[in-house]
């Protein structure tokens, strides 16, 4: 039987590593199921979402040079239809202009800003006091090692 990329097969899990699950095909043929193409969500183990035995439709990726076969469970699988039914509203491509009444008066913009420049001040000043509190720490233990 001949494959094609992008044809879709059943085929029989017959092994699952760590990197991956490998599938036994039609024609007597096997090819791997890299993790990162197990599910469209993350997989940290691939035991999870496959077991051995089980049937699994998977897409024909490539085929090496050296014979392996590349296979895709998620890319086999029907695209995922979306949740909404209704159409999407589009943003208007520039921004209006903002509204004259509703302008912040100088006076609070500049308070605002001393708030701003306050809370920086206070922050800096606690940030120093740590990185200094730290370099000391360190500089003692590495004292204590050099006896």
């Amino acid at each position: 039987m001949e494959e094609h990329i992008g044809e879709i097969l059943e085929g029989k899990v017959t092994g699952i590593t760590k990197f991956g699950a490998f599938v036994a095909l039609p024609g007597g043929k096997s090819g791997l199921v890299h993790i990162s193409e197990v599910a469209n969500a993350f997989v940290s183990d691939v035991s999870e979402h496959v077991q051995i035995g089980q049937t699994v439709k998977v897409m024909l990726l490539s085929i090496t040079p050296e014979g392996k076969i590349n296979l895709s469970i998620k890319r086999a699988l029907a695209p995922a239809q979306p949740k909404h039914d209704a159409p999407r509203e589009r943003r208007p491509e520039s921004r209006p202009a903002p509204r004259q009444d509703r302008a912040v008066p100088a006076a609070a913009e500049t308070s605002g800003n001393q708030d701003f420049e306050d809370r920086l001040k206070k922050f800096m000043q606690e940030s120093d006091s740590r990185i200094a509190d730290s370099r000391m720490y360190a500089d003692h233990r590495q004292r204590r090692r050099n006896r």
